[in-house]
């Protein structure tokens, strides 16, 4: 008997067999804040001015500001210079991208968690003609992932074993991927 996989519009080659669920510790929201002032220093200006308004009004709202792909590092008015200005979508207008985490402690919902992301996002006032907006959908993030793959080890070593045993004497399982970082 041999087998063969079905294409699917809902398989991902990369989403692993086997998962470990877990509640997640913020709802996260990419934000981005936009300039187009003709002259570049005054909109640079601008959407640094926004940015320090963003920053002092976090915590007023119940939410974190990071920055970063994998690993978030906070963004703070120590911070704020790690940030970088880019180009835009217009040769005379530039962004800056970052992030808005809301914790979801206790039993807040995820729902409540994007309301108040929104919330904040109205809150911070514009500054000449820059803007902030929310880009793409949220996400969830786990604090640090890497502390679970004990877990994730014991729950592929069970499903390896399970499956081993359903093929029958002289089958195994060949696992690939744990060297990886969590994710």
């Amino acid at each position: 008997m041999t087998g063969s996989r079905v294409d699917q519009e809902d398989y991902s080659r990369d989403m692993p067999a086997v998962g470990l669920r877990r509640t997640a510790d913020f709802l996260v929201q990419q934000v981005t804040i936009r300039g187009d002032t003709r002259d570049q220093k005054q909109r640079r200006q601008e959407i640094h001015e926004m940015l320090a308004r963003a920053i002092a009004l976090a915590s007023k709202h119940g939410v974190e500001l990071a920055f970063g792909d994998y690993i978030l590092a906070p963004l703070t008015a120590a911070t704020v210079d790690d940030l970088v200005i880019t180009n835009d979508t217009r040769p005379d207008s530039e962004r800056v991208d970052f992030l808005v985490k809301a914790p979801l402690a206790g039993k807040e919902s995820g729902t409540a968690a994007e309301q108040r992301i929104s919330d904040y996002v109205e809150a911070v006032p514009q500054v000449g003609r820059a803007q902030m907006d929310e880009s793409g959908d949220a996400t969830l993030s786990v604090v640090g992932p890497d502390s679970y793959r004990g877990q994730i080890a014991d729950k592929v070593a069970d499903d390896a074993r399970a499956m081993a045993a359903r093929m029958g004497e002289g089958y195994a399982v060949k696992v690939e991927g744990l060297n990886m970082p969590v994710q």
